[in-house]
């Protein structure tokens, strides 16, 4: 009988992952079994989907295979989707199968949240995976490849309306400035017909970003030809487009995209955790309240900033840095020893306009804007990849583009 505590990953996303390679790292094989569970044998760029989706990425370059990083012989790999977690008796239910574990981290990432605004369930495409994203990419294309061959041209079927001018709508659109010229230059389409609208129902798109970057996103975009929609409430999504605003205005476009909003994993609630706003308010040892074993990471956690008495936000420097604590903590409970509390250490943040264009700030709120920015973006991102994989990924899947 196996008399080893046994370690179960769920969701090999930036934490799950970045958790499984500290914990090859840090325990020799004989003190506990490590076992991966994901959907997919591949591991995929979260940050990067909104370039997939806009088609100034292949797909693969944002994907990498999970046996390229994690040992097979070190670690069980489990593909398999997650149902929920029996708690009472520490088993995870699968679609295929059940296993049990003495240690649990979960990190099943995010799903698309529509805050209940009619129709976009069924209307709206989402950057939410590879497979969501490529089906984007696919649906953009073709609506210029039918444009150009039909001979009743509906110019609206050219404008590709985002819903949402977060962080992940602004670098969408960014891209999307980059990519629609290219379009219209293969298919010979006049480049004043597609349109690229932004609707945010804030007063201005990037809440909570500086103002100064802010307006420098805003001339970057606008004179890209992105036109901005803010302060625009959207009551409803339809086969046409957003019906928006008090007068019930449509905006009438053949691509329609949502990416206003996420949540935690549904398997939380299906598990029974007490959630916030779809997520689980975590301990600051990073264990899910009243669970000496469990860990909640990434966006399936909200993580105090007791300073500021807010959670901090759920990006991916955040997530690497829950999975640095988390492998230090188990660890920790399998030697008996005191658990270490979470810091965050803020990087700063980039928000890419394009290939050449960004904007944001960096270590102790240093502002970059341009060309500087960008390549500080990719700079950010090949970093990740340098310490998932070492330099053999970095050379692989690193970001090393002209400007």
């Amino acid at each position: 009988m196996n008399s080893k505590p046994k370690i179960v990953v769920l969701g090999a996303g930036y934490a799950g992952m970045m958790t499984t390679k500290k914990l090859m790292q840090q325990l020799q094989p004989e003190e506990a079994d490590i076992v991966l569970v994901n959907k997919h044998n591949y591991h995929y760029q979260t940050t990067w989907l909104h370039e997939v989706a806009a088609g100034t990425i292949n797909h693969n370059q944002a994907r990498i295979m999970i046996r390229d990083i994690i040992d097979p012989n070190r670690v069980r790999l489990i593909y398999d989707s997650v149902v929920r977690v029996n708690r009472d008796d520490q088993r995870v239910v699968l679609e295929n199968s059940e296993i049990d574990y003495d240690y649990l981290v979960v990190s099943l990432g995010f799903e698309t949240n529509t805050f209940g605004i009619k129709g976009m369930d069924e209307n709206a495409f989402f950057i939410q995976d590879i497979d969501s994203c490529q089906l984007i990419r696919e649906h953009i294309e073709y609506q210029f490849a039918q444009y150009k061959n039909s001979e009743a041209k509906e110019d609206h079927n050219l404008t590709i309306l985002v819903g949402g001018g977060g962080f992940t709508g602004v670098e969408f659109v960014g891209e999307l400035a980059e990519k629609v010229p290219q379009l219209c230059k293969k298919y010979d389409i006049d480049p004043n017909v597609p349109k690229i609208i932004n609707v945010e129902a804030s007063p201005s798109i990037l809440p909570g970003f500086d103002t100064d970057l802010v307006a420098y996103a805003k001339t970057s975009l606008q004179e890209r030809g992105v036109e901005l929609r803010e302060g625009t409430k959207i009551q409803a999504c339809t086969e046409e487009g957003f019906i928006v605003g008090e007068g019930n205005e449509l905006i009438k476009a053949g691509t329609v995209v949502w990416t206003g909003g996420v949540t935690g994993n549904s398997v939380l609630a299906d598990s029974g955790f007490e959630l916030t706003k779809g997520k689980v308010t975590v301990n600051s040892d990073l264990r899910a309240p009243g669970e000496e074993n469990i860990f909640i990471l990434g966006d399936c956690a909200w993580v105090m900033n007791k300073k500021e008495d807010r959670p901090y936000p759920p990006t991916a420097q955040a997530a690497m840095q829950h999975a640095t604590t988390c492998a230090n903590n188990l660890k920790a409970l399998l030697h008996h020893q005191p658990l270490e509390q979470f810091v965050f250490s803020d990087k700063g943040t980039v928000a890419s306009l394009g290939v050449t264009d960004a904007m944001g700030t960096i270590f102790e709120g240093t502002k970059l804007y341009g060309k500087p920015a960008a390549a500080m973006k990719k700079v950010v991102d090949n970093r990740y990849l340098f310490l998932l994989g070492g330099l053999n990924l970095f050379l692989k899947k690193g970001k090393v583009r002209p400007f």
